[in-house]
């Protein structure tokens, strides 16, 4: 995973297309603050929300909806009428926009379920959030429902064991969530089988590359001569996808977390 660093405090850097996914704007755990600093820093041509950006399944159960939010909603407004293109791809969490697709507000901020999206080097690229190849999110949702209330509870125990972390001056960062992730069979089968369906739905299609959100885990990686490409998230590891102004592919893991 690329570190990209800033050389200097007030540094804007330029790319052509920007990435990102799984804000969870409505959330306690939604790190919009540290997304509103990475816009701050950054400007491109293209924008890409690739879903989950408000999650609505969280504000049906309990509101949260902090100022942040609303600055995180108002900077991306902004971009859109300094120029940059704004593609906002709908994810399971912020699902009930999609009735009304495709939308477009004004002339720069376009909604849909999916787009295609041609790099510099002239591939193809499918922009899908990811829920669409998940079977437990379209299938059982109850299930998809439940395992996001398992998700929650499992930031929430990140949180008292970082505090007692640092209580005892061990300052590394270290998640619990994470862990499962990477560590426990079902988990790791399920981001293995999702990763390979929607690679194998780009190649059928005809498709060079995929860019995708959905199982908040950042990886850029060649699956069976597809390129695979997700953004991560910005509940935990506070990443994205850019596409640089030289039409290189790299993954930002935002240094302010």
């Amino acid at each position: 995973m690329t570190k990209y660093s800033f050389a200097h405090e007030d540094e804007v850097v330029s790319f052509r297309s920007i990435f990102i996914s799984d804000v969870h704007l409505g959330t306690r755990f939604s790190q919009a603050g540290e997304l509103l600093e990475f816009f701050r820093r950054t400007q491109c041509e293209n924008l890409y929300l690739v879903g989950d950006i408000i999650d609505g399944w969280a504000m049906r159960r309990k509101l949260k909806w902090a100022q942040s939010h609303s600055d995180v909603i108002q900077k991306i407004l902004r971009k859109a009428r300094k120029g940059t293109n704004v593609y906002y791809i709908t994810g399971n969490h912020d699902d009930f926009l999609r009735s009304f697709l495709p939308l477009g507000l004004g002339d720069s901020i376009r909604i849909c379920d999916e787009a295609e999206y041609i790099g510099l080097n002239q591939k193809r690229y499918f922009i899908t959030h990811g829920d669409f190849f998940d079977s437990v999110t379209m299938t059982k949702r109850w299930l998809a429902i439940l395992g996001d209330m398992g998700y929650d509870l499992l930031l929430n125990i990140n949180q008292i064991l970082n505090w007692f972390r640092k209580k005892m001056r061990y300052h590394r960062h270290w998640s619990l969530s994470k862990y499962v992730k990477d560590h426990v069979k079902s988990s790791v089968s399920f981001i293995t089988d999702f990763e390979s369906i929607l690679s194998e739905h780009a190649k059928r299609h005809r498709y060079d590359g995929v860019i995708c959100g959905h199982i908040h885990k950042a990886e850029i990686r060649t699956i069976d001569g597809i390129e695979y490409l997700n953004c991560g998230d910005w509940v935990e590891s506070c990443t994205a996808i850019v596409e640089t102004l030289e039409g290189e592919f790299r993954i930002i893991r935002w240094l302010g977390h």
